[in-house]
């Protein structure tokens, strides 16, 4: 997508414009984690007894769009044992419409984490086709990958975390995982037209029964730190995972990462990407969901957001750059329409798949955002710039956070006050 060179020609020009120093500083969240992820799973199987009479069994194992610390190592570690237990795995790649709703895009879209056939030594049997394994009273259809559902098992992994557009006793995690991971664009379709408002008691009603009429025979369930770090790995045996992942959702849900202000004049995020959230930057962070369903997610108010790129990781898949304020010319030059809109389309909500204001290049966006901030002095505004909305441990905040950086526990200053940098393009230096 080339939107070629933006003119913009604004009143009083871009550089009459005095943007603040910056500082970089430090966030300090709780840093529990797991030490040894493989021996700690090699045990936890052994300990939960899940993988007896497996002998000569083909078990579908699942993996998924999000990006979690060390997934290829902990596929490769259940392969491994489930291989150990006489089994025959093989993958199936379990996420809804993303890698453009296609086999071939989700089983391209496993390369970013290093799951390969090759990497994992087992085969990867990619497909959309469908079963329908149950149906709610409302008529809504629960579907399961065919492949999967014709194993003589399923194994589930998949991160619990807290969901970018809704909030309850179940988001993102093994239920999500069935009902609409497995149930591939048909399963989220016939989920997400039901409205984001619904999903709080729809999704655990599905999954009961996608637990009927699937063959799970247990769900490995993973909860990182604010630092990405793995602070928890479960095997649920199936009749305990829906009572079991409300309470790892709690305990995500305390240990998120935040940006530990109050109100931000201008947020400027350097990448945005399916890998990071499924709306490209997390709701959790910035109080921007796209579904519009605010309550419950706990964000600085923020004035402005300025998206500067999406990750390649995305393949395209900008969605969230809808939820920005402003962006560059660079930034969606990078984005696959096609890819983005059958994501957006599938969930039925379209606003992370807008385009935002566009200006020619990183300064001229920054600067943008602050001129549209009212009753903000530039040089006085309050900035923040992170990496993305995974990585919150280091930041940059301008100095009129100084004093607060210096009052508030969990703040560690890391620098002195620096100007903004750019490039002869006006693009700030990595």
């Amino acid at each position: 997508m080339n939107f070629g060179k933006v003119n913009v020609t604004i009143e009083g020009g871009f550089d009459n414009i005095e943007l603040p120093k910056m500082i970089k500083v430090h966030q300090k969240f709780n840093d529990e984690k797991i030490a040894d992820v493989e021996t700690h799973i090699s045990n936890e199987l052994a300990e939960k007894m899940v993988l007896a009479n497996l002998q000569g069994k083909r078990i579908a194992i699942t993996a998924g769009s999000r990006g979690i610390k060390d997934i290829d190592k902990i596929t490769k570690k259940v392969l491994d044992e489930l291989k150990d237990a006489g089994a025959e795995p093989f993958i199936v790649p379990a996420m809804g419409s993303h890698g453009g709703a296609t086999a071939e895009g989700q089983k391209h879209f496993l390369e970013n984490y290093n799951i390969t056939e090759e990497s994992m030594n087992v085969p990867i049997i990619s497909s959309m086709d469908t079963v329908k394994v149950g149906m709610l009273d409302e008529g809504i259809p629960v579907y399961c990958d065919k492949n999967a559902y014709n194993s003589d098992g399923i194994v589930l992994i998949n991160k619990v975390k807290p969901h970018a557009d809704f909030k309850g006793d179940y988001e993102s995690g093994l239920v999500k995982m069935m009902v609409i991971g497995l149930g591939k664009h048909a399963g989220a379709t016939s989920l997400h037209k039901q409205g984001f408002d619904t999903f709080h008691y729809l999704l655990p009603r599905a999954a009961e029964q996608f637990l009927k009429g699937a063959p799970v025979i247990f769900g490995l369930a993973i909860v990182e730190n604010a630092y990405d770090d793995i602070m928890r790995i479960e095997a649920i045996h199936p009749e305990h995972i829906l009572d079991r992942e409300k309470d790892l959702l709690k305990l995500a849900k305390e240990n998120i990462a935040r940006i530990n202000v109050n109100d931000i004049d201008v947020l400027i995020v350097d990448e945005i990407g399916k890998n990071i959230s499924g709306e490209g930057m997390d709701p959790n962070v910035t109080g921007r969901p796209g579904s519009m369903l605010k309550e419950g997610f706990d964000a600085p108010d923020i004035k402005k957001i300025v998206v500067l790129d999406v990750t390649k990781q995305s393949h395209g898949n900008g969605a969230g750059i809808g939820m920005s304020d402003i962006s560059t010319t660079k930034c969606v030059s990078k984005i696959d329409l096609g890819t983005m809109y059958t994501n957006s389309i599938t969930a039925t909500i379209l606003d992370p798949a807008k385009l935002p204001v566009l200006m020619n290049n990183d300064k001229e966006a920054i600067v943008i955002a602050l001129k549209t901030c009212n009753r903000v002095d530039p040089k006085n505004a309050k900035i923040i710039r992170i990496k993305n909305t995974l990585e919150l441990d280091e930041v940059e905040v301008s100095v009129a956070y100084l004093e607060h950086v210096k009052n508030t526990e969990g703040f560690t200053l890391a620098s002195e006050p620096y100007p903004f940098e750019f490039n002869e393009n006006g693009n700030l230096f990595e």
